[in-house]
C-alpha cells in the first residue's frame, strides 16, 4: 500500500528488467483460473479450503429488472433492455427470467480470483507499485471479435469453473492478502453489477479502494448508483466509430461516451484505454477525432493507453498492432492536448512512463508492470510542483 509519496524507489537496469519479468510471470499464478475460466485448475487454490468447481452458479434476485404482462421482465442494467419471457436468458448469459422475476446468474461465483499489479488493470495514476485483488465472472453484455477473455466472458457460467466467494469471502481475501484494492477487471464487471455493488461496498468499509475496468456499457441509473462506492475506472473506449462499434464490439458507440461523461461529472478517477486493432479502428483522423472529444468532454489531464492488439478469437488472421501505429496514435493524442498518453502491451517502451507535463521530467518510470522510479511529493511533481491528477494515497 502506498502511504507517502516521499520516498523514491531506483533500480538499475538490469534489475529493473528481471523484476517486470518475474512480475509477468506471476501474474497468472497467483489467482484462480490465471486468465481463462474453462480450464481446470489442478492444484491452483486461493485458500486452504477454496477449489474451483465447475457449473457453481448461486442464482439471487436483481432489482435491476421491471415486471411487465404475461410473466415477462426487462432488464435495466444495460442499454440493450433486454424483455425476457419466463425461462429466457439474456445475451449476456447471466441474467434469467424465472418465473416472471428477474434474475442475476453472477452474484459470488467468480471464474477468476487473481493477486496482481495495479498497473496491470491498467491504472497507471492509482497508487504506483502497489497490488490489488481482481475477481471476474462469466457474462459479458458486448461480444468484441477480439476478447482475449473469451473463454470466460463469452460463456455461460455454467461452463467454467467459479469458486463460492461471497463478497464477504472477497474482502476477507483482500485483507488477508494485504492488498490495496480490489478491481473489479478482465472480463466485463457490468455483467456482474451486483455481485461487485455489494463486494465494493464491503470493501469499502474495511480501507479498500474499488477499482472498476470496464466497457461502459451500462445504463445512466445503475452506474450512478455505483458510483459512490467506486474510486478509479478505466473505460475501454474501443473505437470512435459508431459501425465498427456495432460490428465488431456487438454494441452502440454513444452509451459508452455518455458513461464515460457522466464519471467525468462525478469526478471518478477515470482513465482510458482504447485497443488499436490493424485495418478496423486505426484510421488517425478517427483517432484525431476521439482524441479531441476526449480533450474537450473529459478533459486533457485524463490518462489515455493506447493498446497493442494481437490476434485472437475471432481476428487470429489479422497482424499484432505495429509499433509505429501506436506511437503515430500517441502524437496524434498529444497533439490533440492529452496529457498522459501511454503505450500498452509493448514493454520497455518509453510511453510506459509517465511524463510531467510542465517540466517533461518522468515523474514515474515503468516496465512492464513494474515501477522502478517515483518522483512524485503528495501528488506533484517533484521537479517543478505541477499537480499530476490521480490517485495517490488510500
Amino acid at each position: 500500500m502506498v502511504k507517502k509519496q516521499e520516498s523514491v524507489t531506483r533500480l538499475n537496469r538490469r534489475d529493473f528488467l528481471k523484476a517486470a519479468a518475474a512480475g509477468a510471470s506471476a501474474v497468472c499464478l497467483t489467482g484462480a483460473l490465471g486468465c481463462a475460466g474453462k480450464r481446470k485448475p489442478e492444484d491452483e487454490k486461493i485458500s486452504p479450503a477454496q477449489v474451483a468447481e465447475k457449473g457453481l452458479v448461486r442464482p439471487v434476485p436483481s432489482q435491476w429488472f421491471s415486471s411487465l404482462d404475461n410473466g415477462r421482465v426487462k432488464c435495466l442494467l444495460c442499454p440493450r433492455e433486454c424483455v425476457l419471457v419466463t425461462g429466457e436468458r439474456s445475451p449476456c448469459r447471466v441474467r434469467e427470467n424465472r418465473a416472471g422475476a428477474g434474475y442475476t446468474l453472477s452474484f459470488g461465483n467468480p471464474a477468476l480470483v487473481q493477486e496482481d499489479p495495479i498497473e496491470r488493470k491498467p491504472f497507471f495514476h492509482v497508487l504506483p507499485g502497489s497490488r490489488a485483488l481482481s475477481v471476474s465472472t462469466a457474462g459479458c453484455n458486448l461480444a468484441c471479435h477480439f476478447c482475449e477473455v473469451w473463454d470466460m466472458a463469452l460463456v455461460n457460467p455454467e461452463e467454467v469453473y467459479a469458486y463460492d466467494m461471497p463478497p464477504e469471502k472477497v474482502v476477507a481475501h483482500a485483507r488477508a492478502a494485504g492488498v490495496s484494492a480490489v478491481s473489479y477487471a478482465f472480463g466485463e464487471p457490468v455483467a456482474f453489477y451486483e455481485y461487485m455493488a455489494a463486494t465494493a461496498a464491503l470493501a469499502r468499509e474495511a480501507g479498500l479502494l474499488n477499482l472498476m475496468h470496464t466497457a461502459g456499457y451500462i445504463r445512466p441509473e445503475p452506474l450512478k448508483e455505483l458510483i459512490p462506492v467506486i474510486d478509479a475506472v478505466n473505460v475501454d473506449l474501443k473505437g470512435f466509430d459508431a459501425a465498427f462499434y456495432r460490428e465488431v464490439a456487438g454494441g452502440e458507440l454513444e452509451p459508452v461516451l455518455a458513461s464515460l461523461k457522466l464519471l467525468r461529472e462525478a469526478g471518478v478517477h477515470m482513465e482510458i484505454t482504447s485497443i488499436i486493432i490493424p485495418t478496423l479502428n486505426d484510421d488517425m483522423k478517427t483517432i484525431s477525432r476521439m482524441c479531441r472529444w476526449i480533450a474537450t468532454e473529459l478533459g486533457t489531464g485524463v490518462p489515455v493507453h493506447f493498446a497493442r492488439f494481437y490476434p485472437l478469437y475471432k481476428l487470429s488472421a489479422l497482424p499484432r498492432t505495429p509499433v509505429a501505429t501506436l506511437e503515430e496514435a500517441r502524437q496524434t493524442a498529444l497533439a490533440a492536448g492529452l496529457q498522459f498518453v501511454y503505450i500498452a502491451k509493448v514493454t520497455g517502451h518509453e510511453a510506459e512512463n509517465t511524463f510531467c507535463p510542465g517540466c517533461r521530467e518522468a515523474v514515474i518510470k515503468r516496465v512492464g508492470f513494474v515501477v522502478g522510479e517515483l518522483n512524485l511529493e503528495n501528488g506533484k511533481c517533484k521537479y517543478c510542483g505541477t499537480v499530476i491528477p490521480g490517485r495517490w494515497v488510500n
